[in-house]
């Protein structure tokens, strides 16, 4: 907890580092990566480039500090495990707080000028070691619990055992251990991140991509889209690079897996809702599910463009097989653009987007969503309303986004 003299403080001047908070963290990746470019190798430079990544850390350091002074009752237990896992996904270490402790409070000095008294500065200094140490626990406990030992890094060599194109925008890759040693265990709903080498020394680019095959199998599998260029942002780097460089017999970096989202959570009905590529962790929820505990509930509910967008359709058959309580419901945009011979299955195809009061309930659900931000705001606010309670609904975001509490 803070000082009762710095919550004080924090608490007068909130309103302006508030106000002020996405021109400090801008000032403060600046300042940050001139003194250390060798730190743009763990960055989303795609983020970087537009905004979201200093908007979210502006975000994330206001809200822990409303947290501390009592302004905001939203709990933050479950936001620090989500930052803590992306973290060691990159492999940060402890000695980077310090970097970024020391650029972050510069930042703040340089905005608010004059403003920034001695005991404004060491109150949030001591705000921001609150949340450094805090993350840096967790995170040493994550690093534990992934073998990876203090000081080592977390990348470890895969080979690409097998490439499947699944659309024309999506493909899978199956990996093993270039090493030959065994294949770790993951819960469905965890990622990995791939760390590559871009082309002409750009430097490394990570990005985290979900599991989307089953735990225990002899590889595992990762399901990449391809991010197009758009009038607001440029091709993906890493997504392009796999897509475009990566074969069978290449090998590529990985991270142990991580991430605080169970899709199989609890021990009742299951309602698994996606869009697009959010399929995949549902797609390892299914696999898994399939083998531990094939008669459990489960309804799949998923958006699409079309059925041709709609990746890992095909396994679609062998899994309602396999999972005799398993019931599907699509939403295509394009109904028309159609080849999923599904006919036969226990699921509904509806036209348009997913409407979230026809999402099939039951009161003892529990519900996982992935997606894109906005399908998932609309899709767990109409869940609120309709009284789900939150703890119920697990949602997995990717990128620097964070789901707002709706009602």
């Amino acid at each position: 907890m803070l000082t009762e003299s710095s919550a004080a403080v924090v608490r007068a001047t909130l309103p302006a580092v508030q106000a002020h908070a996405e021109a400090i963290t801008g000032r403060f990746y600046r300042r940050m990566f001139d003194a250390h470019p060798e730190l743009l190798d763990l960055f989303n430079r795609g983020n970087q480039a537009n905004g979201q990544q200093k908007a979210a850390l502006a975000a994330a350091v206001v809200a822990y500090a409303e947290h501390l002074v009592g302004a905001s009752d939203a709990p933050w237990g479950p936001i620090l495990d989500r930052i803590a896992h992306k973290h060691v996904s990159l492999g940060i270490t402890p000695a980077q707080y310090t970097v970024v402790g020391r650029h972050l409070l510069a930042a703040v000095g340089e905005v608010l000028g004059d403003a920034v008294t001695p005991q404004v500065a060491a109150a949030w200094d001591e705000t921001y070691w609150l949340l450094a140490c805090e993350l840096i626990a967790r995170e040493a406990r994550l690093y534990q619990g992934a073998g990876v030992a203090e000081g080592q890094p977390v990348w470890r060599a895969w080979r690409v055992a097998e490439r499947v194109r699944e659309t024309a925008d999506v493909v899978s890759f199956g990996l093993k251990p270039a090493d030959g040693g065994p294949v770790p265990e993951f819960v469905p709903g965890q990622y990995v991140s791939v760390a590559v080498d871009l082309d002409g020394g750009r430097g490394q680019q990570i990005r985290q991509y979900s599991l989307s095959g089953r735990p225990g199998a002899a590889q595992w599998r990762i399901t990449v889209k391809r991010v197009r260029s758009t009038a607001d942002a440029p091709d993906g780097l890493v997504s392009t690079f796999l897509h475009e460089r990566v074969a069978v017999g290449d090998t590529l970096r990985l991270s142990p897996p991580f991430g605080e989202v169970s899709a199989v959570a609890g021990e009742g009905p299951l309602v698994l809702v996606s869009a697009g590529i959010g399929l995949t962790p549902a797609m390892a929820a299914l696999e898994h599910l399939a083998v531990t505990a094939p008669q459990r509930p489960v309804t799949l509910v998923h958006a699409d463009r079309a059925g041709t967008a709609h990746v890992l359709r095909d396994e679609l058959p062998r899994l309602h097989h396999a999972l005799p309580n398993l019931r599907t419901a699509l939403w295509y945009e394009d109904v028309a653009a159609t080849d999923v011979p599904l006919a036969e299955l226990p699921m509904r195809i509806s036209p348009g987007r997913v409407d979230p009061e026809l999402i099939p309930l039951t009161p003892d659900a529990h519900i996982h969503l992935c997606g894109p931000l906005p399908f998932m705001n609309q899709v767990r606010s109409a869940l609120l309303r309709r009284g789900v309670p939150s703890d119920r609904i697990a949602y997995e975001v990717f990128g620097p986004g964070m789901l707002r509490d709706g009602a």
